[in-house]
């Protein structure tokens, strides 16, 4: 059965958790961060893998351990049950084997049996992303024994608003979850990267942020939500 229905009613009674996959650290906030938040209070085990890390010499020790330290924080802010940090090269997921990144998310997903996982939009700018994408549905095909039966595309702030239009996919969601409740947990937990957080104008600031919430939100006559597009669900 998919958990698109009742995702927000009792948990699974399986136990199988609900995946979140971001390509870098605050993606995953950006995206889905007051999801995770309404799921995580109605009681479901919420997991977030985060794909890459950054590696020198693109990226020297210090910078490093900030961004993990903050997603650590932002993570218990938002009650996530566990955090896995797969450690591809950031930024240069184009230069390594495909293979290995369906492989090393393949595992993850086999070994957690999610029953939900929601991926960055193949439209979005980053080449991270669109990769994360398609790995994502690769180690989520149905021909497996088990295999997630909901599979949701998110946005990313600064990533999915710069693609090109009519020329790559656009991010128009189909899914809304009303985060009217856990919005302000969701912007606080962006705020644990203060390495990441900019002065608005810029997308990635909290304004901006709060400013998208209230946008989706409209959109089906709510204070705040988040939007997402639906790419799987099996009834």
């Amino acid at each position: 059965m998919s958990a698109l229905p009742g995702l927000f009613g009792q948990p699974d009674p399986d136990g199988r958790p609900v995946l979140v996959v971001a390509p870098h650290p605050d993606d995953e906030v950006l995206g889905v961060g007051g999801t995770m938040a309404r799921l995580a209070r109605a009681g479901h085990n919420v997991h977030v893998a985060v794909v890459t890390s950054g590696q020198p010499p693109r990226f020297d020790a210090a910078q490093i351990a900030t961004v993990r330290a903050e997603a650590g924080a932002a993570h218990a802010h938002l009650n996530i049950a566990q955090t896995h940090l797969l450690d591809f090269p950031a930024a240069e997921l184009a230069e390594h084997p495909h293979g290995a990144l369906n492989e090393g998310l393949g595992d993850l997903i086999r070994t957690l049996d999610p029953h939900t996982v929601f991926a960055p939009h193949p439209g979005d700018i980053h080449m991270d992303h669109q990769l994360t994408f398609l790995s994502t549905l690769v180690a989520s095909r149905p021909h497996q024994a088990r295999f997630p039966t909901t599979i949701l595309a998110y946005e990313t702030l600064s990533e999915t608003n710069w693609n090109a239009p009519y020329l790559t996919p656009a991010f128009l969601p189909n899914v809304f979850v009303d985060i009217t409740d856990t919005l302000e947990d969701k912007l606080a937990a962006f705020a644990c990267f203060v390495s990441q957080v900019r002065a608005a104008p810029h997308e990635r600031s909290i304004q901006s942020l709060h400013a998208l919430a209230t946008l989706r939100g409209a959109t089906v006559h709510r204070t705040a939500a988040e939007g997402f597009v639906l790419v799987r669900a099996v009834l």
